[in-house]
């Protein structure tokens, strides 16, 4: 297989990875067969996960345009994959130029295409860092130069948790993160379920099972699970809703998600 300019030396082509199936979903170039091939598989298991794929990204663009709209113009993207058109930086800069942006991934791919993309940009950066390891992440370098941790930061996890496993800790890693936040910081998320919407139990455990065979477990949080992610937060209005259900835009594809998303913001 003959290696593109963007993809890094140093990985396996021949092995899939998660933020490139999630590029395949979203219709983008930045795949390889591997990837689209588990792509399929788990599109075959339920054949509206690019519409769930879709719908977070609707979401993401409609809660950074809130955050934007709230005075809040520092973003904390945290598993923010491979950069594809509309993702957070070009939505908050169109609505304030000054924001600034910090993207956080440990694929290499994803790190490796985001630096290009980002390259002479002085407001955005990519840490190459996990979620499971927040002091990394808070540490950073690129963190110090772009936020300035003692205003409101908006702090993305969209569609990230549900690939970090109970024995991680994820709820402790959010709240280490919501710790070093401001007063007036705001959480954004969204996690995938099986608790409510079109994708049954028996058509989730298929999905997992695409996902646990490319090494990257996906985990069906319930709805009060996902909750608890925002402890320490005010959960805003409407609440811990199905994706699509978060203050849709007048025209927005309102058919239901497996999942949920909700935004908070710290008193």
């Amino acid at each position: 297989m003959e290696r593109p300019i963007w993809a890094p030396h140093g990985i396996d082509l021949s092995v899939p990875s998660v933020s490139r199936i999630y590029d395949y979903y979203l219709g983008g170039s930045h795949n390889f067969e591997v990837d689209r091939e588990a792509g399929r598989r788990a599109i075959d298991a339920f054949p509206g996960l690019p519409k769930i794929m879709q719908a977070n990204r609707a979401f993401m663009r409609r809660a950074v345009r809130y955050a934007v709209g709230q005075g809040v113009t520092q973003f904390l993207d945290i598993g923010s994959g491979i950069p594809t058109f509309g993702n957070v930086h070009e939505i908050a800069q169109a609505a304030a130029p000054e924001a600034r942006v910090v993207y956080v991934d440990h694929d290499p791919v994803a790190i490796a295409h985001s630096r290009a993309v980002l390259a002479g940009d002085e407001r955005t950066d990519i840490v190459a860092a996990d979620l499971r390891t927040p002091h990394d992440i808070l540490a950073a370098e690129e963190v110090a130069r772009l936020l300035d941790l003692r205003r409101p930061v908006a702090l993305l996890l969209v569609a990230v948790l549900h690939f970090t496993e109970d024995r991680d800790e994820p709820w402790k890693a959010v709240a280490e993160l919501r710790d070093a936040l401001a007063p007036g910081s705001l959480l954004i998320l969204t996690h995938a379920s099986t608790d409510e919407g079109p994708m049954k139990p028996e058509e989730g455990e298929e999905v997992q099972g695409v996902y646990r065979r490319v090494g990257s477990p996906l985990l069906m949080r319930s709805k009060g699970d996902v909750a608890r992610f925002f402890e320490g937060f005010e959960l805003l209005e409407p609440g811990l809703v199905p994706i699509s259900a978060w203050r849709p835009d007048v025209g927005d594809d309102s058919a239901e998600c497996a999942g949920y998303a909700g935004v908070g913001r710290k008193p």
